[in-house]
């Protein structure tokens, strides 16, 4: 019954109003132009102001409404949603797309990154369907949360990162169920390491990351192009897809995540544990903050325009 609403209610993307939460940088932004140039006309969020103010103006403001709101605040994505409404009379599909990482094994982590991670990464998307389903079953939508291949595989020194990727994984689950009868469709989308700002931040603030990275068994080790990935999304919206992976061998260590996280699975990472995560610990108290300065400023932004 499910498959067939989807089919019924699928639409064009150029006919399409689709709202994108995170989209001034990295895969929302680079998403947002390529639905743009299918026709679609964007709602974008972000809290970083000059940055969605620069692509509202790549994308053209006759066709894009850039909203600043803090996904942690469920009035504000509430507001987005309305100003979306008012601004464009409908919204077909949401791509909640926000996401932050976080550094530092768990003894390591500052632990207001860690929650910080769980408020955007796990609260931010609850939020975001909260605020956007009553409108996307009246078109009969499409809500895409952006997951993760960390759902799939942990990484020591990025539990937060790891827990918020499979806590919303299972809450898109849980949400599919509920809304199916209402029109709407649900996916999650899984990338491996794309090369975004948020990887970039992480290589850059982190030697001891990076090279683990480049010990993991492949494909685990490589880093795939923004490209790939906008296409990938692009072709979710298109289809409404269930799953969305990226590149396609994700699906793979979805479906064998049993035995990545078996005792045999593991054994390739444990052998790094030793050496590189007090390598990794010994880098976050040396940057003196467990996630990127990009983010650190953002926070400080909200946070001055709060007091």
């Amino acid at each position: 019954m499910t498959a067939g609403i989807c089919h019924h209610a699928s639409m064009a993307i150029k006919d399409q109003v689709i709202l994108i939460t995170g989209g001034a940088r990295g895969i929302g932004l680079e998403t947002a132009k390529a639905l743009a140039a299918k026709g679609a006309r964007l709602a974008l969020t972000d809290l970083d102001a000059p940055a969605l103010a620069d692509a509202v103006a790549a994308i053209g403001a006759e066709r894009c409404e850039g909203i600043v709101a803090d996904v942690c605040d469920l009035s504000a994505m509430e507001a987005a949603v309305a100003t979306t409404l008012e601004r464009f009379g409908r919204i077909d599909t949401v791509l909640a797309n926000a996401g932050i990482a976080s550094y530092g094994s768990v003894m390591a982590i500052d632990p207001a990154a860690f929650q910080r991670t769980i408020d955007i990464n796990v609260v931010g998307v609850f939020n975001t369907a909260r605020a956007s389903v009553p409108a996307l079953a009246e078109s009969k939508g499409y809500l895409l949360v952006v997951s993760s291949l960390a759902a799939f595989a942990a990484a020591p020194g990025l539990a937060a990162y790891n827990a918020s990727k499979a806590g919303v994984e299972h809450f898109a689950n849980a949400l599919r169920l509920e809304v199916a009868h209402q029109g709407i469709a649900v996916g999650t989308a899984h990338m491996s390491w794309i090369d975004t700002p948020l990887v970039q931040d992480a290589k850059s603030d982190l030697p001891a990351f990076e090279e683990m990275l480049s010990k993991l068994p492949p494909p685990l080790n490589r880093t795939t192009g923004v490209e790939a990935c906008v296409k990938a999304f692009v072709k979710g919206v298109d289809k409404r897809s269930r799953h969305v992976y990226c590149p396609g061998w994700v699906r793979g260590a979805g479906l064998a995540r049993n035995v990545i996280n078996s005792a045999v699975g593991t054994l390739p990472v444990l052998k790094l544990v030793p050496d590189l995560l007090p390598r990794m610990d010994a880098e976050v108290r040396a940057l003196g903050r467990s996630t990127s300065a990009r983010i650190v400023a953002n926070d400080e932004r909200v946070a001055a325009g709060k007091s």
